[in-house]
C-alpha cells in the first residue's frame, strides 16, 4: 500500500492533478482510499449507482458498454495515471459503462464528499482540477461527435444511400 506522500507524487502524473500544488495534492492524497482488484474482477456495471471516481495507480481497466442483451463491447482501456467514473461525482446518474480489471489493479478512489472538502478547503486547487476536467470533457465530446459522423457515413455507405446527390 502506497503512502499518502507517494500517492501525492503519483497524482502529479495524472492529468487532472498535474497542475495542483504539491501541498494541495498531499492534502487530497491523504483522503484517497486505495482499492485493489484482481484480474477479471468487475468494479461496477453499467446502470449501477455511483458516487466516486477512480484513478488507476497500477494495472489496466477495461471500459465496456452493453450492446445487446449480454453482449459487451470494449470501448477503451484505462491504463496507469488514467481516470474514470468522474461523471458520477456530478450527475448522480447510473454508471454509463462497465469497468473490469484487465490485470491486477490498484485504484485511488475520490468520492463526492472528499471533492466537496477539497472545494471548500482550497478553491484554487479545485478550480485547477475542474478546469482540467472540463478540458477532458470537451475532448471526449468532440471525439463522440466525430464517431457519430463516422458511424453515420459507414451506415450510408453500407446501405448504398447517397445523401449528397439529393
Amino acid at each position: 500500500m502506497a503512502t499518502s506522500s507517494e500517492n501525492a507524487a503519483f497524482l502529479s502524473h495524472v492529468r487532472l492533478f498535474a497542475h495542483v500544488d504539491l501541498a494541495d495534492r498531499e492534502a487530497l492524497a491523504a483522503r484517497l482510499v486505495e482499492r485493489k482488484l484482481r484480474k477479471g474482477q468487475v468494479l461496477f456495471r453499467e446502470g449501477e449507482p455511483g458516487a466516486e471516481m477512480f484513478v488507476v495507480r497500477e494495472g489496466t481497466m477495461l471500459i465496456s458498454k452493453r450492446v445487446t442483451g449480454s453482449v459487451e463491447q470494449v470501448l477503451a482501456r484505462s491504463p496507469v495515471a488514467d481516470f474514470f467514473g468522474e461523471m458520477s461525482l456530478f450527475d448522480r446518474e447510473p454508471r454509463s459503462a462497465t469497468l473490469q480489471a484487465e490485470t491486477d489493479v490498484v485504484l485511488l478512489v475520490l468520492d463526492r464528499m472528499n471533492l466537496e472538502r477539497l472545494t471548500e478547503a482550497n478553491p484554487r486547487a479545485a478550480a485547477v482540477f475542474f478546469h482540467a476536467l472540463v478540458e477532458v470533457f470537451i475532448e471526449r465530446l468532440r471525439a463522440s461527435g466525430n464517431l457519430v459522423a463516422e458511424v453515420t457515413r459507414w451506415g450510408l455507405e453500407a446501405t448504398g444511400l447517397d445523401v449528397e446527390s439529393r
